[in-house]
């Protein structure tokens, strides 16, 4: 049977969990980043993870700090016109629940794992060439080295060279440009509440999420044309204690230290591969943060990597290997419509827009079913924590 090698672009989550699955095999796996460890590791971004993403991170043996040191999420709340209810999502979802855990504290262990097991990891090292013309795939590094590889994993995001190098017709993408934009922050602040508070306002959505017993991640739904430059400190906790308003509940604000504009995409690439590359996570597909999908995604991505990988390895079949999109496909397809649907109950839509005061009130029915039916609730409480980890 063939002995395979792999390299790995990117250090992010997808990357890093790829290559410990790969380690834990004996595959010979080089991982390579054009951020150094600083760099990498000082990137603040989702903190959300799903039900199957702690499953796989005790499976592996690198849970114990976030279990130690995050937090089990299982209520949400939900906020709109004055009024508010909160949803306990477990006792819908067989006791399943998400976990808290910022995503460079995640990427932190996955590191320091990989690295502990004896693994090639290559920091502050850009790959600047990928060449599939031969018949093994070659990389090559800003230092003029370079690497041969039986598969190369791009996992180094939209701009990466995995999804760059894909030849013309290889890939077909699938994307949307949704009419809202957030202006997405970090405060240096306790949360205000000990869950997710998701909040319709006729100004605009709010979002308050948990990050640390310290650091809260807020969101604001501004208009399409402002900038960061709009949005002074002042005018963001004015705006956020107006949207986030419930009688005896009181926001705690803070310094902000980390503040940007979010323009709201999705793409999904189909296939996942082309040749001897594979696409995972954001260069194979980016999703809105509304539902925090995309890490959990990009992980998920890495374990069927590493499985298809396993089953190649095994019988020497290279059908096997289209397993990966087949398999995949669905569950981003399914990641998607939940955070296009979540979005759409929750933000106002811009006067003048489209069908605006019918979808205001479409927004208002998914809210009440929200809140009154066991049944809806027991799917979006699924869809919200996420699946299962496959045996």
């Amino acid at each position: 049977m063939p002995q395979i090698n792999v390299v790995i672009l990117g250090a992010g989550p997808a990357g890093l969990t790829l290559g410990n699955l790969l380690q834990r095999r004996g595959v010979p796996c080089t991982v390579v980043e054009k951020f150094d460890r600083e760099q990498l590791l000082g990137r603040a971004r989702a903190g959300m993870l799903e039900y199957r993403t702690v499953e796989l991170l005790k499976r592996i043996g690198l849970a114990d700090r976030m279990l130690a040191e995050g937090h089990p999420h299982s209520q949400t709340e939900f906020r709109s016109a004055g009024a508010s209810f909160c949803l306990d999502l477990p006792s819908y979802y067989e006791g399943r629940s998400h976990h808290i855990f910022p995503q460079q504290e995640v990427v932190r262990d996955l590191l320091d794992g990989f690295e502990a097991a004896g693994g090639d990891v290559r920091l502050g090292c850009a790959a600047v060439g990928l060449d599939i013309s031969g018949p093994q795939p070659v990389v090559t590094l800003a230092d003029g080295s370079t690497l041969t590889a039986d598969f190369v994993a791009g996992a180094d995001g939209t701009y990466g060279l995995g999804r760059a190098t894909a030849p013309p017709g290889a890939i077909r993408e699938f994307t949307m440009q949704h009419e809202f934009q957030w202006l997405t922050l970090l405060a240096t602040t306790p949360p205000s509440a000990g869950w997710t508070v998701y909040a319709q306002h006729e100004r605009g959505f709010a979002g308050h999420l948990l990050r640390s017993d310290t650091v809260t991640r807020f969101h604001l739904q501004v208009p399409v044309e402002d900038t960061v430059d709009d949005w002074p400190d002042d005018r963001i906790w004015a705006e956020l204690h107006a949207r986030l308003a419930k009688p005896g509940w009181t926001l705690s604000d803070g310094p902000i230290f980390s503040k940007n504009m979010l323009e709201m995409q999705s793409r999904v690439s189909e296939p996942m591969q082309y040749g001897k590359v594979f696409l995972v996570g954001d260069a194979a597909h980016i999703i809105t943060p509304s539902g925090g999908k995309g890490m959990n995604l990009a992980i998920a991505d890495a374990l069927e990597l590493d499985r298809v990988l396993a089953a190649y390895a095994a019988t020497g079949d290279a059908t096997v290997l289209a397993e990966y999109s087949t398999r995949r496909i669905p569950d981003i397809w399914r990641a998607q419509e939940f955070s296009h649907a979540l979005i759409h109950m929750m933000h106002t839509y811009p006067e003048g827009s489209p069908d605006a005061a019918f979808r205001q009130k479409l927004q208002q029915s998914r809210l009440w079913q929200l809140e009154h039916s066991d049944a809806y609730v027991r799917s979006f409480a699924a869809s919200f924590v996420g699946p299962l980890l496959p045996d």
